[in-house]
């Protein structure tokens, strides 16, 4: 399967690569997994619970070194791009920072969302939470093998260092507490985690059941993935707020909140000394904000003449 990928990525850099110079294999490949082979919401909406969506991310992976490697050895030289993944994730907040098991259950959280794939990449393999945790429940579950795959030691070499740029999606934040779930309750990936994600009422809700503004996550996420990942160039991929209002005229505050909180954060300490990410960063939300405002500016003049 991974070669198939990178058959097809081949033939996409063969035809827009002269234009082309960021590419992003895969994006969000968590909720590929979850919702395509864990809860079956998305195609191809199978609930193979607690093995599916590790079996599909393990392809996903190894497809994604394929087409790395691939485009640096065949067409880097030439096109002088870059190649990336997009991952997204929320950040997780023990809800007693004083309790270590609340801690360690916000840091699995963290390994089971974004190390799940940026570990393979960035160290070569999967978190040692990960194996650990899913070896031991699949061990009580009578099976002989874990059901996190495993690769092999070429592969563990050939996969680590595939990301010329890490992309991250983030939205929100979760307070993390701790909650065994006994292994004779079944494989899943919730039971694998053992914890539970819980949010604080107080929290800006923006009209959807998960979304939350929680700003000071965003820059505890990029500190997180700075001091993980070994400082990558990052880009943020994805973010924002949905229409909370249906609205006859502009009534876009809650989102120009949102965005301001979310910015404002990147600015700060010690990210402000990493300037090169933030302003990867900044610029194409503020040319998100040029285009909001030109088409404004458009609006009022079209008023005006009418």
């Amino acid at each position: 399967m991974a070669s198939y990928f990178r058959d097809y990525a081949d033939l996409c850099f063969e035809a827009f690569g002269d234009r082309v110079k960021h590419w992003i294999t895969f994006s969000d490949p968590g909720a590929m997994a979850e919702q395509g082979y864990e809860t079956g919401r998305h195609a191809p909406g199978l609930r193979l619970h607690g093995t599916g969506l590790y079996k599909a991310a393990h392809h996903i992976i190894k497809a994604h070194a394929q087409a790395w490697h691939s485009y640096n050895t065949t067409w880097r030289s030439k096109q002088r791009g870059v190649v990336g993944i997009s991952l997204n994730c929320a950040w997780g907040e023990p809800v007693d920072i004083g309790n270590p098991k609340d801690i360690e259950a916000a840091e699995r959280y963290l390994q089971f969302c974004l190390g799940w794939f940026a570990n393979p990449i960035y160290a070569g393999d999967y978190p040692q939470v990960m194996k650990d945790r899913i070896g031991r429940k699949s061990m009580e579950q009578g099976l002989e093998v874990s059901r996190l795959p495993a690769f092999s030691l070429w592969e563990k070499s050939h996969i680590k260092g595939t990301s010329d740029f890490l992309g991250l999606g983030h939205f929100t934040t979760r307070y993390i507490t701790e909650r065994n779930y006994p292994s004779r309750q079944g494989p899943s990936y919730q039971n694998d985690r053992d914890l539970i994600e819980l949010v604080d009422p107080n929290w800006p809700d923006l009209g959807s059941k998960w979304l939350y503004s929680v700003p000071w996550g965003f820059r505890r996420l990029l500190n997180f993935a700075q001091t993980q990942y070994g400082d990558p160039p990052i880009y943020v991929t994805e973010n924002g707020a949905p229409q909370k209002l249906h609205c006859t005229q502009l009534c876009d505050e809650w989102r120009i909140e949102y965005l301001k909180g979310y910015i404002n954060e990147m600015l700060k300490e010690p990210l402000l000394s990493h300037m090169q990410m933030a302003s990867e960063i900044v610029v194409p939300t503020v040319c998100t904000l040029c285009i909001l405002i030109a088409a404004l500016l458009l609006l009022l003049l079209l008023r005006s003449q009418s």
